[in-house]
């Protein structure tokens, strides 16, 4: 079962895409091997997620299809667990397929973010820019979705 939500792109830490302040690297990029090896292949996405805010709603990953847990992807801090899920981001009528990327927030040590976020990993998005209204569809079966 899937369910369609309204959100709006907002911007999040920027330590997926890029180097950072946090990570001398693209944190994705430098994760995407390590998923392969593990049965999840994202290299032909974008590298870098998109943080869509479903407020007032919050989501939780309940039987996600991939769980990876405790990767040990940097030596910059402790290994952290991953969970993925199949979505859609459905931008000015056109569906682009993508997973939600769901680190979870037990293993990690820094970024976290609000459960009204959903951080999906997508092909490239023409014209999208922060701020935009989109949708999502994701899987119910996979994420629970209740009023925050």
């Amino acid at each position: 079962m899937f369910k369609h939500i309204s959100g709006t792109l907002i911007q999040g830490h920027q330590v997926a895409s890029r180097p950072s302040a946090a990570y001398p690297y693209s944190s994705l990029e430098k994760q995407k091997p390590f998923f392969k090896a593990l049965g999840l292949d994202l290299s032909p996405y974008f590298n870098g997620t998109l943080n869509i805010s479903i407020a007032p709603f919050i989501f939780e990953m309940t039987a996600p299809e991939f769980t990876f847990p405790l990767v040990e992807w940097t030596d910059l801090h402790p290994p952290e667990t991953f969970s993925f899920s199949r979505c859609k981001v459905i931008f000015k009528s056109v569906e682009y397929a993508g997973w939600v990327y769901y680190p979870h927030p037990e293993t990690k040590k820094t970024h976290f973010q609000n459960p009204s976020l959903v951080e999906v990993i997508a092909f490239p998005i023409p014209g999208l820019q922060y701020g935009d209204a989109l949708e999502v569809r994701l899987n119910l079966d996979e994420i629970k979705v209740q009023p925050g």
